[in-house]
């Protein structure tokens, strides 16, 4: 199978972490792909030690030569800007493409975007609640869910060490995402006020950077339990030295860094908000609480903490749950779909 991505973000974050994932699996399943991607990104670095044909685009509106995709059965769309390069591929070579889409907004009501979304072959959402927004504004589109899969990540266990040691307290919290308002900080913050007196043993680490930062730090002041430990390269070690992860968002595609995190082995607590209830099952593979609930996230940690009996449910949970999201089977989700619309096209041409 002959598959071009298109990936033109110019930033390094969970969709293009997603979109490598699926590249490196398709390349061991022996599909033949192009890529077409930011020359100044962190992604197009990464696909440039692939085994595959690597595009350099700057903007949608360029590189559209018939040759990048004259031998490709479809395009295949994993970011915003993307979707417009695909679509006037589309209108120059009748190529069909698919778009994935990895946020839960509304979608956008502007003619280019109205016209690149009803063009596309397939809508895939990576949870129910993506595709729920896509067939309010597209009722009429193919809409299909698949997930996003947990990425590994090495460990060096000196640099675990040296996290444990940097925090000499025995039950160490994590919330790593973008500092934007929408991922929660405000409410682990919140709660950790809330357990800094009587659980001292439990301290926060905030894994990330982004504008709400001075306004969080300002919100931080007095808070002993609290770290800003800016964005982190080496979660593998992070995942390996922490007892937790939390994930509070008020809105959330899917939530891949809760994945990664129950990947490799930890509690998770995340917010009943869009795509995260896809991957945690209350009290079964982790625990939910209402957004922006800051009692109830200190509830759920103190639950975690305290109650080993639900720490071995939750793992058990956990395991289950993840089969569901490995790369081999989104992988195969997505070359059914692929197989549905070239045999669609066929029948049509």
């Amino acid at each position: 199978m002959k598959i071009c991505h298109v990936n033109l973000a110019s930033g390094y974050h969970g969709g293009e972490n997603q979109t490598l994932l699926l590249i490196q699996q398709q390349i061991k399943l022996g599909y033949q792909l192009t890529v077409v991607a930011n020359p100044k990104s962190l992604f197009y670095s990464r696909v440039k030690e692939l085994p595959c044909r690597l595009i350099a685009c700057k903007h949608f509106l360029t590189q559209h030569g018939k040759a990048i995709t004259q031998d490709s059965d479809l395009i295949h769309v994993h970011e915003g800007r993307a979707i417009y390069w695909a679509w006037l591929q589309h209108q120059l070579y009748k190529i069909p493409y698919i778009i994935t889409r990895r946020i839960d907004n509304p979608l956008s009501e502007r003619w280019f975007a109205a016209q690149a979304y009803c063009s596309a072959s397939a809508l895939v959402g990576l949870s129910q609640e993506i595709c729920r927004q896509i067939l309010l504004r597209y009722p009429l589109k193919k809409v299909v869910t698949i997930p996003s899969s947990p990425v590994r990540y090495p460990i060096n266990q000196q640099q675990v060490s040296r996290i444990r040691e940097q925090f000499s307290h025995p039950f160490l919290v994590i919330h790593a995402a973008n500092m934007l308002h929408h991922k929660g900080f405000d409410v682990t913050l919140a709660a950790a006020r809330l357990l800094m007196d009587s659980e001292s043993d439990i301290h926060f680490a905030l894994l990330g950077d982004g504008k709400e930062r001075p306004a969080l730090e300002q919100q931080a002041k007095g808070l002993t339990n609290v770290h800003f430990m800016g964005k982190q390269n080496n979660m593998g070690d992070w995942f390996a030295a922490a007892d937790m992860l939390i994930h509070p968002s008020y809105s959330e595609g899917l939530g891949s860094v809760i994945l990664e995190a129950m990947g490799s082995g930890l509690p998770v607590v995340g917010s009943r908000a869009g795509g995260i209830p896809d991957i945690i099952e209350d009290r079964v593979s982790g625990l939910l609480i209402t957004p922006g609930d800051a009692q109830e996230l200190a509830q759920a940690i103190l639950q975690v903490r305290h109650d080993p009996n639900l720490v071995d449910v939750l793992t058990i949970g956990r395991e289950k749950k993840l089969r569901d999201f490995q790369i081999e089977q989104t992988a195969h989700r997505y070359h059914t779909l692929y197989s549905e619309i070239m045999k669609s096209n066929a029948c049509c041409s």
